[in-house]
């Protein structure tokens, strides 16, 4: 495993589980993307205002794995979610992977991988340039890498 980069924070403490994790995670996410709104290069990063369960149905996207209304917690997603900020802050770091990818439908998503730490954040793209938060989450699968890294090698490029 690479060495931790100063610019990373650590991992969120999952355990012992309870609600009072849950109300401290949310009170990070308000505080990395409604307080302080991120932005990628310069361009806004927004979500969809929606609630559920009295939160943005984004940050769920960010703390838990499954199908709308059979989600679950995903420890190992949540307690990463100090770094999805910390990734957009640094996206220069010699870490990190980003890149603009056309899917099979036509629209744009943006990645931000961390990759020797697993955790990649998806965007989608906008004509304007802005980027809406899709979901961020840690890699479980050697085939989800791989992908991944065909996506990179077929990335859009920029001029």
């Amino acid at each position: 495993m690479a060495s931790h980069p100063d610019w990373l924070p650590p991992m969120f403490v999952m355990s012992p589980w309870n609600e009072t994790v849950m109300e401290s995670l949310y009170t990070l996410f308000r505080r990395d993307f409604i307080e302080h709104p991120a932005n990628y290069r310069g361009v806004e990063v927004w979500f969809f205002p929606e609630k559920d369960r009295g939160k943005e149905l984004i940050f769920w996207h960010l703390v838990e794995r499954g199908d709308t209304g059979e989600r679950f917690p995903d420890f190992r997603r949540a307690e990463r979610l100090p770094w999805a900020r910390a990734m957009l802050d640094h996206l220069d770091a010699p870490e990190i992977l980003d890149w603009d990818f056309e899917e099979g439908d036509g629209s744009v998503h943006t990645y931000v991988w961390l990759k020797d730490f697993d955790y990649l954040i998806v965007m989608k793209k906008y004509r304007d340039g802005r980027r809406r938060l899709i979901t961020a989450y840690h890699i479980n699968y050697e085939n989800a890498r791989r992908k991944l890294l065909k996506k990179f090698e077929r990335r859009l490029v920029h001029k």
